[in-house]
């Protein structure tokens, strides 16, 4: 005869929860099987079921705490119920069907080997789906549901061994039923697969009763929550099932488990987990009471070994068949991508024949020189030490951030790490394909028609301002419109997945690292699509919001050096070396077009006298038609974004023009409005492109009439190097003489004072260290400084004494700070009557003077070598090394956080699958 039954109700009060009791209470009535006795346990305050559990004819009510897990309110009761009954363990969100009891008993009664019986719960709004039937685990401890959201088709019936289940529903047979106390510790995860553990190592078992069905409704948690609980529970449980001698190696683990984990995390594309894994494992690093607590009742209870639990745990093939096989399964969508049939390989490989072409010269240079284009350090380790914060590469002994810039011209140097400047010639004559290709990526997300991909793809490798940028030698812009059709292909699909937002991340800081005055604009462009994700999408919310997090964690250091000394604007200032420009009236920067006199300037040269700035500009014209007419299209939003963000690129063009943040030569400098321009132009393609996919005939005419106009307009750039009208040369490795760089080979810390004659006559004076002034160690905090600091004070005194020839010693304040050689720089300029003044006397001045030994005169001026004992340059103090230690733990941690978020994997390629290549468009259209 089987022993009786005693229930264990868990209730916890709300004020719905007199309800939710009593319809309990009915299911338990409604049993075919009697119940010896019920044991209630209200979970916070009693006073709204007081009435209630009077009523129920409970033996016991027991109160316990508000936040209690079930497990900790069952172990409150048991010590409360009858000895001798089976207990079943059942809380008020549980409703059990009428012969689930008999069944129950059933089952716990076939064989004497069964310590707990577990019936199939199933949902409560839809009875034909499982909401849990078996639960296991993983060799490393993870829990796994066997049986989840399937429907209910008997498909698992035969399976009643396992190693565990769901807790709620559960008949403890009555003499292991002191034995088998739930564990609190465990937070409410896993406590029925720890119960089943727990069984298996005592020489019993749980078995599953299909028959037995127990309706339940979800229990309401945020999912960080849970996954909290449920990582508490699997180290909790690792660290109670270890022998005795491994528990302390176990604990100190659990931090470096932890990384690993958050590592995996983000290849997973599942940052979510990254929070509650360090919470769960600080967590458990503190309960040592509990483990220590939980480690006893396991072994209280054992009697074999692991080996009894072996079989029924999954192994990691075992896991990833289970994860395909309960995957729901949906077809593909995404449609092939037509690269070489639609033309795209031979549009890249056209343009880089044209780029050839254009700049044929350059295959014979060692190093591409003018305009802003500075030398690379010679070695990646310099490249990077130019990249962090520190003491910075120009000036005497300035300490502080360095611009993100140098950071993607570290990148840049790095893919040619034998000779890191020859990456600047590689980029130059690379840029036209490299342009062609990321636009041609970015039209997929608006256009399927391999026309209207092309038509994008050849009007931004025909935009002005790459062309402008290319032969004004800025490489920043240059970078900066490359990068831009990425961002767009990123971006746009951001919210779909952490692969997506982590890459659109990583561009979006490379493009505001090279064009800082376009923060504005992109940060309208992604308030605007938190907006809309937060009222109209409703999901990718947490995606679109880290989009900035690794510009943000780049710009700090500079920001704050910036906000401190009350130049905040100056963050908008074109990073690398400082270069003048030339520029066409506002309304023609406004129109795309940055210098309409290259034309006149080109018929000049064959001999013709024709102004044709007015001109030049029309010829924008039929792309911005096409661009007009898209919001007419099927696709209204995307055209409306492109507009606007083409909007956004001209209102920030004129803004740059008057924003004038350095000076060069005593001349206040404007913001280069071109990278402005090119994310204009970016919005003006795209919606052209948007309206020739939906042009109804035509789209070839459309598209040969827009590119042929704009190619046009280029058509003086592109042939500036052949004319000698560009700013272009063959540069050299370093802007200080051979000597010093022979000096500083391997980027040694060897300081030069530069003294360069101004056209008002004035001298600028600066201190380089090592082998050259390079493009990833300008600053923009001192070109922007709007005062002398003390040590610009100091420096310029020395200088004056240099050059005026004072009695004043000279040669120890440079030796003091390492300084090793004084240059006279000859500029590229002609000098005026006033340098050549200035340039004599400081020659004059360092011949007579003792301390300094005439070198000799070099193409890059006349040096001098300091005579006598110089100092090494002082290092970083302990506060600064440690600011910079934690600045750059910060900056390297966001980079790897968007980077491995950015790493495909094979489960993110399968779900990418199932989304439309187009953003926007519906599934059922992706044809």
């Amino acid at each position: 005869m089987p022993a009786p039954v005693q229930v264990v109700l868990v209730t916890r009060s709300s004020p719905a929860a007199a309800s939710r009791f009593e319809r309990a209470l009915a299911a338990l009535r409604a049993q075919t099987m009697s119940i010896a006795g019920l044991t209630v346990v209200v979970c916070g305050d009693t006073e709204p079921l007081r009435a209630a559990v009077d009523a129920s004819g409970a033996d016991v009510a027991v109160h316990a705490p508000e936040r209690v897990s079930f497990a900790g309110a069952v172990e409150t009761a048991l010590p409360r119920t009858p000895e001798g009954c089976h207990i079943w363990l059942l809380d008020d969100a549980a409703v059990p069907e009428p012969d689930a009891l008999a069944r129950l008993t059933a089952a716990l009664e076939r064989q004497p080997s069964v310590a707990i019986a577990a019936p199939k719960l199933v949902r409560a709004g839809d009875r034909r789906r499982i909401e849990s039937f078996g639960v296991t685990m993983t060799t490393l401890g993870r829990s796994i549901e066997l049986a989840r959201g399937e429907y209910d088709q008997g498909q698992h019936d035969h399976a009643d061994d396992q190693l565990g289940a769901d807790i709620r529903g559960m008949l403890v047979r009555s003499d292991v039923a002191r034995d088998l106390v739930p564990d609190r510790a465990l937070l409410g995860a896993d406590e029925g697969l720890d119960l089943g553990v727990r069984a298996r190592l005592g020489g019993r078992r749980v078995t599953l009763a299909p028959a037995a069905r127990v309706a339940v409704w979800p229990v309401g948690t945020s999912s960080i929550a849970q996954a909290y609980r449920t990582r508490v529970a699997q180290l909790h449980r690792r660290l109670a099932y270890a022998p005795a001698l491994l528990v302390p190696v176990h604990w100190i683990l659990l931090l470096p488990f932890a990384v690993w984990a958050t590592v995996l995390a983000l290849l997973a594309k599942r940052p979510a987990r990254v929070a509650p894994e360090w919470m769960a494992t600080l967590t458990v690093m503190v309960r040592i009471v509990s483990i220590a607590r939980s480690w006893r009742r396991v072994r209280r209870f054992r009697t074999g070994g692991w080996s009894q639990i072996d079989p029924l745990r999954l192994t990691r093939t075992e896991v990833r068949e289970h994860q395909q096989a309960t995957d729901e399964r949906r077809d593909a969508v995404r449609s092939p991508l037509h690269f070489f049939s639609g033309g795209g390989a031979w549009a890249t490989l056209a343009a880089f024949v044209v780029s050839v072409a254009a700049f044929i010269a350059l295959l014979t240079w060692p190093a591409v020189g003018g305009g802003a284009l500075l030398p690379l350090r010679s070695t990646v380790a310099g490249l990077w030490a130019d990249a962090a914060y520190g003491l910075r590469p120009e000036g005497a002994a300035h300490v502080g951030a360095a611009d993100p810039f140098g950071t993607v011209i570290a990148l840049v140097g790095s893919l040619w790490p034998a000779a890191p400047t020859y990456a600047l010639v590689l980029l130059w004559l690379l840029a036209l394909p490299l342009a062609v290709l990321g636009a041609w990526f970015a039209a997929t997300r608006v256009a399927v028609r391999p026309v209207a991909r092309l038509a994008l793809a050849l009007a931004w490798g025909a935009a002005p301002p790459l062309w402008d940028a290319l032969a004004g030698g800025r490489p920043a812009a240059v970078i900066a419109h490359l990068l831009l059709p990425w961002l767009l292909f990123a971006g746009a699909a951001a919210h779909r997945s952490w692969t997506t937002a982590g890459a659109a991340s990583l561009l979006l800081a490379g493009v505001v690292a090279c064009a800082p005055s376009l923060a504005p604009a992109l940060g309208l462009l992604w308030i605007t699509a938190l907006v809309v994700a937060i009222v109209r999408a409703r999901r990718g919310i947490a995606r679109i919001v880290w989009l900035v997090f690794p510009t943000l964690a780049m710009f700090a250091p500079l920001a704050v050096e910036q906000i401190v000394r009350g130049t905040p604007w100056a963050l908008f200032a074109d990073p690398g070396a400082v270069a003048p420009f030339g520029h066409g009236p506002t309304w023609a920067a406004a129109a795309g077009m940055l210098d309409p006199d290259a034309w006149t300037r080109a018929l000049a040269g064959f001999g013709i006298d024709l102004d044709l700035a007015p001109w030049v500009p029309l010829a924008t014209v039929p792309l911005a038609l096409l661009a007009l007419a898209a919001p007419t299209t099927r696709r209204p939003g995307a055209a409306l974004v492109a507009l606007f963000a083409a909007a956004l690129g001209s209102i920030t063009a004129v803004a740059d023009l008057a924003l004038r943040l350095v000076t060069f030569d005593g001349a206040a400098v404007a913001v280069w409005p071109g990278t402005a321009v090119s994310l204009g132009w970016l919005g003006l393609a795209t919606a052209a492109a948007i309206t020739i996919e939906h042009l109804p005939r035509q789209r070839a005419t459309a598209t040969a009439v827009a590119v042929v106009c704009v190619g046009v307009a280029i058509l003086p750039q592109l042939t500036a190097l052949h004319r000698g009208d560009t700013q272009l040369h063959a540069g050299e490795t370093s802007t200080l003489p051979a000597y010093v760089s022979a000096e500083a080979r391997a980027d040694r810390a060897v300081g030069t004072l530069v003294l360069t004659p101004v056209s008002d006559g004035s001298v600028r004076a600066e201190v380089v260290w090592g082998i050259s002034e390079t493009l990833g160690g300008a600053s923009t905090f001192a070109a922007t400084a709007p005062s002398a600091t003390r040590e610009d004070q100091e420096l310029a005194d020395v200088a004056a004494n240099v050059i005026s020839g004072s009695a004043t010693s000279v040669t120890q304040p440079l030796s003091d700070i390492g300084v090793s050689f004084v240059l006279t720089r000859e500029t590229a300029a002609p000098q005026n009557a006033e340098q050549r003044v200035m340039t004599l006397t400081a020659h004059a001045s360092m011949d007579q003077r003792a301390g300094f030994v005439r070198v000799g005169e070099t193409p890059r001026g006349v040096l001098w070598r300091v005579d006598g004992d110089i100092s090494e340059r002082e290092g970083l103090t302990g506060g600064e090394a440690t600011t910079a230690w934690l600045i750059s733990a910060g900056q390297i941690a966001a980079g790897t956080i968007a980077l491995l978020l950015a790493i495909p994997t094979t489960r993110t390629r399968e779900f990418t699958r199932m989304e439309p290549r187009i953003v926007g468009r519906r599934r059922e259209e992706s044809t």
